[in-house]
């Protein structure tokens, strides 16, 4: 047996680590073949297990002494085993784990069925509407003709006031009735419908007359859409009752609702016969005076009075003839009253601080027009209160004096004094402090027309000369 280990390894010579493994490997074997001092023949490793496991020792030998712990590994077949060996509480650890970092998933669909595909199917597939099935123990013979529609539930009396209130507040600053018609038809107002003008018109008698008018024309257009005409009787009626309260807040209260309510009877969303069913039954004073207004307003209109001007058409609403007529009116009630003071609320009341400067243009007109001091004077001091009170800005005064100053050549033709009354007038302006020296400054004037000689007769010479 030795003499033929010694012919095979002379005729195959190994390198000095397969001879150190395989002299190991022989003192191991000696070892186990020896039992009780007596040997065991055993049959010799073949040369191909012979190479194999001594370079299976050899890469064993080299990993365990370069990376401690990491490499190939042997299985206990001997096979090589390959892959890093990875301390699962490593950072390192992780780069292998297929779970989700974040515990939701990784957004891949779900897989199902045999066939594997997602959830939610292939891309560009149509679902078919899913029958009902009637041996299903769950089936219903009702579900076929079930209808399914979105509820909104009734507003209650909390709810009502904060839900509404901007609304109707904002409609003061578009004007758009529409739209507060599409937000009140989305809303399940039940039994509180009646609360809707009680509220805007409560709201308008704090507000100024252009808000009223424009809540007179809510009203009108509610009607029919979102209100009925019961419910506005309802709304006037409850009107009437808490009219004590309203006087608290705003005095002329009884007034005002009287005129809400002859707006409504003159635009057909409340009957005639409205106001002859409170005769005898009313035993409010408030109520009385309400009714009384809205029955004479209504009295008027058969002598002409238009119902749809009882509040005016507010601020830039209102078309510029009509504007200048109501300033024109105003004026005249000045030059007859002389109340500052009065002509100062009236300006104030048609809301049109943008044509102020109209204002400012009538006034100089009926100067230069006028013959007399009176209105010289009147006219200078109310220009003089409106400045001092901020009611007239120093832009609107400006651009009314500039009007003037362009169109005097055209109004001399009517007013033969015109540019002399004009520069007094300015001057004096000037010395109260209505215009600055600027515009003083730029006051047109005419050259003073000389005669030819003292008998021509009066004939004046050329501009030229």
């Amino acid at each position: 047996m030795a003499t033929e280990c010694e012919v095979w390894l002379n005729a195959n010579p190994l390198e000095e680590n397969q001879c150190d493994s395989l002299s190991g490997e022989e003192e191991t074997t000696k070892n186990n073949n020896e039992i009780n001092g007596n040997w065991i023949t055993a049959t010799p490793p073949t040369i191909h297990e012979a190479r194999v496991k001594a370079k299976a020792k050899r890469r064993l030998r080299k990993n365990s002494s370069r990376d401690s712990g990491k490499g190939d590994s042997l299985s206990e077949n001997g096979e090589n085993i390959r892959g890093p060996i990875i301390t699962p509480t490593s950072p390192k650890g992780k780069l292998l784990d297929r779970k989700s970092r974040t515990g939701k998933g990784r957004g891949l669909p779900k897989k199902g069925g045999a066939g594997g595909k997602g959830v939610w199917g292939p891309p560009g597939e149509v679902y078919d509407v899913e029958e009902l099935d009637v041996k299903d123990p769950n089936y219903e013979e009702d579900q076929e003709n079930c209808v399914y529609e979105t509820v909104v539930l009734p507003l209650d009396e909390g709810d009502f006031e904060k839900t509404v209130t901007p609304i109707v507040q904002e409609y003061f600053e578009h004007g758009d009735t529409y739209e507060v018609s599409e937000l009140l038809g989305e809303l399940n107002l039940g039994e509180l419908k009646s609360d809707v003008p009680v509220l805007a018109v409560a709201l308008a008698l704090e507000a100024k007359a252009s808000q009223r008018e424009l809540t007179s024309r809510l009203l009108t257009d509610l009607c029919g859409k979102v209100l009925s005409t019961d419910d506005v009787e309802k709304s006037f009626d409850r009107l009437l009752r808490e009219l004590p309260d309203l006087v608290l807040d705003t005095p002329d209260a009884p007034q005002l609702v009287g005129q809400f309510i002859a707006r409504a009877v003159g635009d057909g969303i409340l009957s005639r016969e409205y106001i002859e069913s409170y005769k005898g039954k009313v035993d409010c004073e408030n109520a009385r005076v309400a009714l009384n207004r809205a029955a004479v307003l209504l009295k008027m209109t058969e002598r002409g009075l238009r119902i749809e001007n009882v509040w005016g058409a507010g601020g830039g609403q209102r078309p510029v003839k009509q504007l200048v007529k109501e300033i024109e009116l105003l004026l005249k009630e000045y030059l007859l009253s002389g109340e500052v003071s009065e002509a100062e609320r009236c300006l104030r009341e048609l809301e049109v601080p943008h044509f102020h400067h109209e204002f400012v243009y009538e006034a100089v007109l009926m100067v230069l027009e006028s013959t007399g001091e009176t209105t010289f004077q009147m006219v200078l001091n109310l220009l003089k209160y409106l400045w001092e009170s901020s009611v007239i800005t120093m832009d609107q005064m400006k651009r009314g004096f500039e009007r003037i100053f362009l169109e005097i050549p055209e109004i001399n033709i009517d007013a033969p004094h015109a540019y002399s009354v004009l520069e007094q007038f300015v001057e004096k302006s000037y010395c109260a402090g209505i215009i600055d020296k600027k515009l003083r400054d730029i006051c047109p004037c005419r050259g003073r027309k000389r005669f030819v000689s003292e008998g021509d007769g009066g004939r004046l010479k050329h501009e030229s000369y």
